[in-house]
This record gives structure tokens, C-alpha cells and sequence, in this order.
């Protein structure tokens, strides 16, 4: 005669499995999510500080780095061309957040932003 002994932990941890499994891919679209976040809000930081920057002279590649940089990201690419003219102007930045999600390696997230600054609206008042 078999004995069905045992029988109702194999489906008990089969259960545990699955839960456990959809628990982790839930984390995984979490991280990515507030990666996602954390790299828009590093590449709107980045190109709101290169836009006058292309207007004063300075270096917005260097100021796009720094804002990247003290919001956790690095900077991927700076379309940012010094212009001495009164024209109205865009920076454009890229910057990449790294994923730490063990399963998946050194991925990361990337995100660009686009900054537009008008030196004409200083003559104003």
C-alpha cells in the first residue's frame, strides 16, 4: 500500500516557490522604477544647470557632471555648445543611473533631458 504521507509539503513549498519568485520579480520592476526616476532627475538637473552656462562662457560638460554626479548618476553625453550670442539656446544631456540587481549584473537605466535657456529674458525688468 503507497502512502501519501509528505504529499502536502511538496505542494506547500511548490506554493512558497512561486510566491517567492513573483516576490523577487516584483523588487527587480521596483529597483527599476525608482532607477528610472532617479535618472530623470539627474538628467533635468544636469541640463537646467548646462542651459546658462552655454550663455556665460563657462563649462556646462563640468557643471552637467557635477549636477549628474550629486544626484547618484554619470554623465553619458552633454550637447551643450558655448554661444556668446543673445540666441535663444538647448542643452542636452545623458546620464545612467547604475541597477544593482544582482541577477542582472552592471546594468543601468539612461535618461536624457533638454534644457532650453533664453538670454534675452535677463533684459526684461
Amino acid at each position: 500500500m503507497r502512502t501519501e504521507r509528505g504529499s502536502a509539503t511538496v505542494l506547500v513549498l511548490a506554493v512558497l516557490g512561486a510566491l517567492l519568485l513573483a516576490g523577487a520579480g516584483i523588487g527587480v520592476l521596483g529597483q527599476g522604477q525608482v532607477a528610472a526616476i532617479r535618472a530623470q532627475t539627474a538628467a533635468d538637473a544636469a541640463a537646467l544647470a548646462a542651459a546658462p552656462e552655454t550663455f556665460f562662457g563657462g563649462d556646462p560638460a563640468t557643471l552637467a557632471w557635477e549636477y549628474a554626479h550629486a544626484n547618484g548618476a554619470t554623465l553619458i553625453a552633454c550637447e551643450c555648445p558655448v554661444d556668446s550670442t543673445w540666441q535663444t539656446r538647448r542643452a542636452k544631456v545623458t546620464v545612467r543611473v547604475p541597477l544593482a540587481v544582482w541577477t542582472l549584473g552592471g546594468v543601468g537605466v539612461s535618461r536624457s533631458a533638454i534644457a532650453e535657456f533664453v538670454p534675452v529674458a535677463l533684459l526684461k525688468d
